[in-house]
C-alpha cells in the first residue's frame, strides 16, 4: 500500500503544480495585455503634433504678453515630453520586471499607478494644445477684426472727405477725430506686427469703439446741419417777409412781437451751429426740436390771422342777418306772451327769460358795431372779431331754439285747458253712473268711510271746475288737478265695485249657509252676526269674512265656489 501512496501523492503535487502554471501563466497574459494598452496610449499620445503646434506659434514671433502665454504652455510641454514621459517609462518597466518575476499583487498597483499618469499626462496634453489654439486664434481674429474695422474707417474717412460740404461747421473736428482714429490702427498694426495680439487686441477694441461712434455721427450730422444751415433760414426769411405782407394789408396781430422772436430764433441757430462744430449732436437734436416748434408757433400766429379773415368776411352779413332775424322773433314772441299773460300764469318766467334774450341781443349788436368800426379803420385783429362771431352764431342759435321751445310750451296752454275742461264733463258724467250703480243695489246702507272719499272725489271735480273759471289760469296746477281726479275716479270706482261684490257675496253665502242651520246648529250664531254687520253696521266686508270663515269650516272650498259662480253671473246678478 505504501507505493502507491506515494504515488497519489506524487501525482497530486504534479496535479497543483500544473494548475498554478496555468494560473500563473494566465495573469501574466493579461497583465500584458494592459502592458499593451499602456504602449500604444503612449504611443498615440506622443504621435499627437504638438512640437508643430509649439513650433507653428513659435514662428508668430510673439511678444509680451503672449509671449509669457506661451512661454508657459511651451515649458509645460517640454516637462511633460521628459520628467512625465521618463516616470512613465520607469513604470512600464518596474511592471515588466515585477510581471516576469510572478509578483502579481505588486503588479497590479505598478500598472494602477502607470495608467493613472498616463491619465494625467494625456490630460496636460489637451490643455496645452487648447491654450496654443487659444494664441493661434486671437491672431487670427486679431487679423478679421483689424480688416473689418479698417474697412468701416475707411469708408467714412472717404465718405467725409469727399462730401465736406454736408458736415458744413463740424467737418473740422470729424477730420480730427478720424486721424485719432488712424492713430489708433497704427499703433494696433505695430502690436500685431511685433508678435503681440493680445495687447493689440486692447488697442483695437478701442480703435473700433471710436470708429462705430463715429460712424453714427457722422450719419447724424448731415441732416441736423442741413436743418440749421437751410431749412431754418428759408422759415424764418418767410416768416418775416410773410409778416410785412400782411402788415402791408392791413392785418393787426394781438402777440406784435413777431420780429423779436424772429430773431431770437436766428441766434438761437448761431449757437446750435457752434454745438454742432464741437459735435455736441444730442445737444444739437434737442435744440432743432425745440427750434422747429417756435418756428411752428410763429407760422401759426399767421396762418390763425389768415384764417380769421376769412371767416369774418364769409360770416360779417350772416351774423348781421340771424341777429335781426333773432330780433324779429323776440319782439313776436313778446306780443304773444303779453297777450296769453293775461288769460294764463306764465310758470317758467317765459316774459324774464325772453327779456334776457333782447338784453343778450343788444350787447351782441353793440359789440358788433364796435368791431365793424375797428374794420373799417384797419384796427381789428381778425381772430378777436372771428371769436367773437363765432360765439355770437352760437348763442344766437341756442337763442332760437329757446324761443321755439317757449312759443311751443304757450301755445299748449289752451290745448290743455280744452283737455281740462273735456275732463270735467267726463268725471261729472262718472260720478253719476257710479251713484247710480250703487243705489242700484239698493244695499241697506252706505259706509261712512266710502261717502266721504264719494265726496272729497266730487270737491276736487268741483275745485277743477273753479279753477278754469278764474280770469288767469295756472295750467301747471288745472294739470296737476287733472290727474288728482284721474287718481280719485279710479279709486272711487275700485271701492264702488268692491263694496257692491262684498254686499252681494254676503247675501250668497248667508242663504247657503241657512242650509246648514239643522245639521250645524252653531252656524245660527255666525249668520246673525254676518246680518249685524251687514244691515246695522253696513259693514259689508267684515260681514262676507265672519259667514265666509263659518262656511268654510262646515263645507271646506265652498266659498271658492261660491265666488266663482259670481263672477261668471256678476251682470245677471246685479
Amino acid at each position: 500500500m505504501e507505493p502507491n501512496i506515494v504515488l497519489w501523492i506524487l501525482l497530486g503535487v504534479i496535479v497543483v503544480a500544473a494548475v498554478l502554471y496555468l494560473i500563473a501563466f494566465l495573469l501574466k497574459k493579461k497583465n500584458l495585455e494592459r502592458l499593451q494598452e499602456l504602449e500604444e496610449r503612449k504611443t498615440t499620445l506622443f504621435d499627437l503634433p504638438v512640437l508643430d503646434e509649439v513650433d507653428e506659434v513659435k514662428k508668430m514671433h510673439l511678444v509680451g504678453q503672449s509671449q509669457n502665454t506661451f512661454r508657459e504652455w511651451n515649458q509645460k510641454w517640454v516637462d511633460l515630453s521628459t520628467i512625465s514621459f521618463a516616470e512613465l517609462e520607469s513604470r512600464i518597466f518596474e511592471v515588466e520586471n515585477l510581471n516576469d518575476t510572478f509578483r502579481f499583487m505588486k503588479v497590479k498597483t505598478a500598472l494602477d499607478e502607470a495608467n493613472q499618469t498616463m491619465t494625467e499626462m494625456e490630460t496636460e496634453v489637451e490643455t496645452i494644445r487648447d491654450g496654443l489654439k487659444d494664441l493661434r486664434e486671437s491672431e487670427a481674429r486679431n487679423s478679421e477684426a483689424v480688416q473689418e474695422a479698417l474697412d468701416l474707417y475707411h469708408q467714412i474717412s472717404e465718405e467725409v472727405v469727399s462730401e465736406e460740404e454736408k458736415y458744413g461747421n463740424a467737418f473740422k473736428e470729424l477730420e480730427k477725430q478720424i486721424k485719432s482714429i488712424d492713430r489708433d490702427f497704427s499703433q494696433f498694426m505695430a502690436l500685431n506686427t511685433a508678435g503681440d495680439p493680445m495687447e493689440a487686441r486692447v488697442v483695437l477694441d478701442q480703435a473700433e469703439e471710436k470708429t462705430y461712434a463715429i460712424q453714427k455721427t457722422v450719419e447724424r450730422i448731415p441732416p441736423q446741419f442741413e436743418t440749421l444751415d437751410t431749412v431754418f433760414p428759408e422759415q424764418l426769411k418767410e416768416i418775416k417777409e410773410g409778416y410785412e405782407t400782411l402788415k402791408k394789408d392791413n392785418y393787426v396781430f394781438e402777440e406784435d412781437d413777431i420780429d423779436e422772436r424772429v430773431e431770437k430764433l436766428e441766434e438761437k441757430i448761431r449757437s446750435t451751429l457752434l454745438d454742432l462744430e464741437k459735435l455736441e449732436v444730442d445737444a444739437v437734436e434737442r435744440a432743432n426740436k425745440e427750434t422747429a416748434k417756435d418756428i411752428d408757433k410763429l407760422y401759426d400766429i399767421m396762418e390763425k390771422e389768415i384764417s380769421a379773415k376769412r371767416y369774418v368776411i364769409e360770416n360779417k352779413d350772416n351774423l348781421l342777418g340771424f341777429l335781426s332775424h333773432a330780433n324779429k322773433n323776440n319782439r313776436q314772441l313778446m306780443i304773444e306772451l303779453d297777450h296769453i299773460s293775461q288769460s294764463y300764469i306764465l310758470n317758467n318766467n317765459e316774459l324774464g327769460v325772453t327779456r334776457g334774450f333782447q338784453a343778450l341781443m343788444d350787447e351782441i349788436k353793440k359789440t358788433y358795431e364796435s368791431y365793424n368800426e375797428k374794420l373799417e379803420s384797419n384796427e381789428a385783429v381778425f381772430s378777436k372779431v372771428a371769436k367773437f362771431y363765432e360765439e355770437s352764431l352760437a348763442q344766437l342759435e341756442e337763442i332760437e331754439e329757446q324761443q321755439v321751445a317757449i312759443d311751443r310750451g304757450v301755445k299748449e296752454l289752451n290745448v290743455r285747458e280744452h283737455r281740462a275742461v273735456q275732463k270735467i264733463d267726463d268725471y261729472e258724467l262718472e260720478l253719476r253712473n257710479i251713484r247710480r250703480f250703487v243705489e242700484k243695489q239698493r244695499l241697506p246702507g252706505i259706509p261712512n268711510s266710502y261717502l266721504e272719499f264719494f265726496f272729497v272725489t266730487s270737491e276736487r271735480v268741483e275745485d277743477l271746475a273753479d279753477e278754469l273759471n278764474k280770469i288767469r289760469i295756472d295750467m301747471n296746477y288745472i294739470d296737476n288737478l287733472v290727474r288728482a281726479c284721474d287718481e280719485d275716479i279710479a279709486i272711487l270706482r275700485e271701492k264702488s265695485n268692491s263694496l257692491v261684490d262684498d254686499a252681494a257675496l254676503t247675501e250668497q253665502m248667508i242663504q247657503h249657509a241657512n242650509r246648514f242651520r239643522f245639521s250645524h246648529p252653531e252656524i245660527k250664531n255666525a249668520i246673525d252676526r254676518s246680518l249685524s254687520l251687514f244691515s246695522r253696521e253696513h259693514r259689508y266686508s267684515d260681514a262676507l269674512d265672519v259667514i265666509a270663515a263659518e262656511l268654510e269650516r262646515i263645507e271646506p272650498g265652498v266659498t271658492a265656489r261660491i265666488r266663482t259662480f259670481y263672477q261668471n253671473n256678476r251682470d245677471d246678478i246685479l
